[in-house]
């Protein structure tokens, strides 16, 4: 009698363990599915990305309120640096510009260490004790417009972009102010050519503006060729059958991993990390990759070999980028950017 009972019991065990790690057809575990609070990631992402990455992770976690809170990188740092000041953040989940401003966050010990089970599958450095991660990955590139211009009186590099006097006042670039993408390709460029290279700038009379204004006025023949990053470029040609080309400099291409952190419990909105834990690694795997790369961008995978539209191969641009020192960037980003404003935002 006592061994039926105990076999009883160990029957329902097992019943009960197997109900408990199902898997669905969609690939989510019971333990998943029964997730439900709520998580408010903070991104400078394009808008329409975010409504597919929506889409995607509300397939992924139906029962997590996700909410996404855009704003430029600018915009996105003055709001962390007030709520950092109070005492609390208003985002569970951080996805910015550049390693460099998440080197800033773990100094300031606002961030929450998680060891991904895709680290291993990552091509791109991450943090080695998991504050943060690469997530996309951005490239900052010249374009133009052959409808308008020969390729021949184009220039192929950043060097000639900003040297070259038959530019003079028909080019432009987003401001490093305000776009954490551009700040890294100014550090870049500055590492390689130093503070000349923002002198040349100056005398080419360059115009600030959004890559999607640049873009505009490219097509329309008030710009003859502008720094821009390779995803904007890419977009414009898939969404609106656009004939404006990239131009992958020979300088080297300026390659900008993008990073994914989460708040530290006493810091985050809603204080859901292990939700947060599950939700990064769904950004890091080959689902949450694919979604990046629909948007325009580039996987941080090693093993992701599908290259977003009309794009040339990571590895190809990888073998002629130019070398970046994010520590450098934390280190020496004010007086950089204050260079910048000096020879270029205040000589207009």
């Amino acid at each position: 009698m006592r061994k039926c009972v105990f076999l009883c019991v160990f029957a329902v065990s097992i019943l009960a363990f197997f109900a408990c790690t199902s898997v669905d057809r969609t690939g989510r575990s019971a333990r998943d599915q029964e997730l439900s609070n709520r998580i408010v990631i903070y991104t400078s992402i394009y808008e329409d990305v975010i409504v597919s990455l929506e889409k995607a992770l509300q397939l992924r976690f139906p029962t997590v309120q996700i909410d996404f809170v855009y704003g430029g990188t600018g915009q996105l740092q003055a709001r962390i640096a007030s709520e950092i000041a109070a005492g609390r953040l208003g985002a569970d989940i951080l996805l910015v510009a550049e390693p460099s401003y998440s080197l800033e966050l773990m100094e300031k010990g606002v961030l929450h260490r998680f060891r991904s089970r895709y680290a291993a599958d990552l091509a791109f450095d991450y943090d080695e004790n998991g504050y943060w991660y690469p997530v996309r990955i951005s490239n900052m590139v010249l374009a133009f417009n052959p409808a308008r211009h020969d390729r021949s009186s184009i220039p192929g590099s950043f060097y000639e972009f900003a040297h070259d006097p038959g530019l003079r006042g028909v080019v432009s670039m987003s401001n490093p102010l305000t776009s954490g993408t551009t700040k890294a390709a100014i550090t870049a460029l500055k590492d390689r050519y130093g503070y000349t290279f923002f002198q040349a700038l100056g005398r080419q009379n360059i115009v600030l503006e959004s890559g999607v204004i640049a873009l505009s006025r490219l097509e329309s023949g008030e710009r003859k060729v502008v720094m821009v990053l390779e995803e904007s470029v890419l977009r414009k040609r898939q969404e609106e059958t656009s004939s404006l080309e990239v131009i992958y400099p020979t300088d080297g291409t300026i390659i900008i991993p993008s990073t994914i952190m989460i708040a530290a419990g006493k810091w985050s909105a809603n204080n859901n990390t292990r939700t947060a834990e599950l939700i990064v690694d769904w950004f890091l795997s080959p689902e949450g990759q694919s979604t990046i790369v629909d948007g325009w961008m580039h996987s941080v995978r090693r093993d992701f070999y599908r290259n977003p539209y009309d794009s040339i191969p990571l590895t190809d641009i990888q073998a002629n980028s130019m070398p970046f020192n994010w520590e450098n960037s934390l280190r020496h980003g004010d007086e950089i950017v204050a260079t910048f404003e000096e020879y270029v935002i205040h000589r207009r």
